[in-house]
């Protein structure tokens, strides 16, 4: 079935959510035409929450000022974002949600036209996840623009990431029940001005990225970073870490903390 957003803004004030559905696509009237706004959101996190799903489609929407994440979904096989917006309007700040697009522990995933819009920890994150593609996306005004977490077989590519705290984040991290990540390449992206202030909240990981991080690869592997413009992130372009720079104690046995098999060329950095 295809559920009809009509123009408009449309005021929520509980999570609309989707469980164990197949082949279902939400579609609005277009990005700047159906605004679901849950600014006065008295039950639940998320905006949108769908799990245990196959062959889902979100279009043509924005999503806004959930208390917690826009939207999330998980144990999802076949997932599409496309021409979505998810934002917190306002300045950035500790209080908005971590996540604006959410997916986690899911199968082939495609995020196309995205944009995402003050999250406190990342604006697209994809976690736990495999094949998956990330394109024509901005990320803006987020701790973390995009962020790739223990996900296997990611392409990102033709993305704007700009005035983030870090631009673009590769990560592998422990305690997580997909252990490894890997096989993922970041090429063609405008990566610039990640200077904005770090807004995570107290103890979270990403509150470690310092302002001015254009790309940062974390203790994982196989990951190859090409022809991307990367400019004025005024304290690293590049950065490549094992995981001890977090000084967390590591109690996860199956976890390699080390980054290995990086391959970063053609590159035009500049400032």
């Amino acid at each position: 079935d295809v559920i009809e957003l009509p123009a408009g803004k449309i005021e929520l004030s509980n999570t609309l959510s989707l469980d164990a559905k197949r082949d279902i696509t939400i579609r609005g009237a277009g990005q700047d035409k159906t605004i679901l706004t849950f600014k006065n959101q008295t039950q639940g996190a998320e905006g949108i929450k769908i799990t245990n799903a196959q062959n889902i489609v979100l279009e043509h929407f924005t999503v806004e000022d959930s208390k917690g994440d826009l939207i999330k979904t998980q144990s999802v096989n076949g997932l599409i974002f496309r021409n979505i917006t998810a934002r917190w309007t306002g300045k950035p700040k500790a209080s908005n949600g971590a996540y604006a697009l959410y997916p986690v522990q899911c199968q082939t995933v495609r995020i196309e036209r995205c944009t995402a819009i003050g999250a406190s920890d990342a604006g697209i994150y994809v976690g736990q996840s495999d094949s998956v593609w990330v394109t024509e996306c901005v990320a803006k005004n987020n701790v973390a623009g995009i962020e790739i977490e223990n996900t296997t077989n990611a392409w990102v590519w033709k993305n704007q990431a700009f005035d983030n705290t870090g631009g673009i984040l590769v990560f592998d991290l422990p305690d997580l029940l997909k252990k490894r990540g890997g096989h993922v390449k970041v090429y063609d992206n405008l990566i610039g001005r990640n200077n904005y202030k770090n807004f995570a909240p107290k103890g979270n990981i990403v509150g470690q990225v310092p302002p001015g991080t254009g790309v940062m690869i974390l203790a994982t592997n196989d990951v190859e970073i090409y022809q991307n413009k990367i400019w004025e992130n005024k304290t690293a372009s590049t950065a490549i870490m094992s995981y001890f720079i977090t000084e967390n104690p590591i109690k996860d046995k199956e976890y390699n903390p080390y980054p290995s098999n990086i391959y970063i060329h053609d590159n035009i950095y500049s400032e």
